[in-house]
């Protein structure tokens, strides 16, 4: 029975149990922000992409080894076409015990009602300032008008929990880590800050000089709120302190200042279909020709994800300095 058990989940050679999928369905984005990508980017061709089915296909070996919270991400996940008819699929598989989404919040407008009835429980929604010029100057393109329209949207269709992301930049918007909790707070809302990611090279764009550490903010936040340390968890890696003001939460994901590499239980798919054990390292495992070559077969692409747990390094090397460690963007890897 042990044998069984340890063959059916997914558990790396340093005996974490992976049970949390970040699955990519498109490089592609309406916005191009600066601590993700370069403002002219060249996007994958189509028919690289894994189709619809065939990310139904992965995201339901993983279900079968044990994985119970899938999170849909791009680039932009809402401009994949059709993949609304994914969440419905996505939705419904046994064993899955939540589905969750990180969007940019700009197609929100459009698809949350859709988005709630596919099955979609929780959703984070990226929001980096409050004020719209700045907002435009972080995502090159973006309309801070359109996003905020969004979260209404989602707050008034009904998601079991909101919570916002902002990627903390200094220089940039360092001086609104107050006004976003208060934001965030005010409509009883989560939020959480996130240390930048150095993955890709970004013209004009010097990680070392924009870095903000989650202590300063952490700071920032101390000098207007009153902060309780907090058990809660989401299976994600950021740490949660409650905001005694509001009775919602603040966490920080700390890749820098404070790894939480030793706790990870997640893995990554690329929307062409690379299974990335790892968000700071290039160990991984192509699943696309997997899937193609026996598309109604599940036992290959199980039995290669099961050994691609062999490979998960101990954690990432990220580094602010020079030229990053990982060339690939943000939009790629699936944020």
């Amino acid at each position: 029975m042990a044998q069984a058990i340890t063959r059916r989940h997914l558990v790396d050679r340093f005996g974490r149990h992976v049970d949390y999928v970040r699955i990519s369905v498109t490089d592609r984005c309406d916005f191009r922000c600066v601590y993700c990508m370069s403002e002219q980017m060249e996007f994958l061709p189509r028919q690289q992409l894994l189709t619809l089915e065939e990310l139904g296909t992965v995201a339901r070996a993983f279900t079968e080894l044990g994985v119970v919270k899938l999170r849909i991400t791009g680039g932009e996940p809402l401009v994949r076409h059709n993949i609304v008819a994914l969440l419905e699929q996505l939705g419904q598989l046994p064993g899955l015990g939540e589905l969750v989404l990180t969007t940019n919040g700009s197609q929100l407008p459009r698809y949350a009602a859709q988005l709630r009835k596919a099955g979609v429980r929780r959703i984070n929604i990226s929001l980096d300032s409050l004020r719209a010029e700045r907002f435009r100057r972080m995502s090159r393109r973006g309309d801070l008008h359109k996003v905020l329209e969004g979260i209404a949207a989602a707050r008034a269709v009904g998601f079991e929990r909101i919570k916002l992301n902002a990627v903390i930049l200094k220089g940039y918007n360092q001086d609104e880590v107050c006004a976003l909790a208060n934001f965030a707070g005010e409509r009883g809302l989560d939020i959480s800050y996130i240390e930048e990611m150095p993955l890709g090279s970004v013209d004009g764009h010097n990680r070392a000089d924009t870095y903000y550490s989650s202590d300063h903010i952490l700071a920032d936040l101390r000098q207007q709120f009153t902060l309780e340390e907090s058990d809660y968890a989401t299976g994600g890696p950021a740490h949660y302190y409650r905001n005694v003001q509001t009775g919602t939460h603040i966490g920080l994901i700390s890749p820098h200042s404070h790894n939480f590499c030793a706790s990870c239980n997640r893995v990554r798919l690329t929307c062409e279909g690379r299974l990335l054990l790892c968000l700071g390292q290039e160990h991984s495992r192509d699943l696309r020709p997997v899937v193609r070559a026996r598309p109604f077969s599940m036992a290959a692409l199980k039995q290669t994800i099961h050994e691609a747990m062999h490979i998960k390094p101990r954690g990432h090397e990220f580094q602010l300095q020079g030229e990053p460690v990982i060339m690939r963007h943000m939009n790629l890897t699936g944020g």
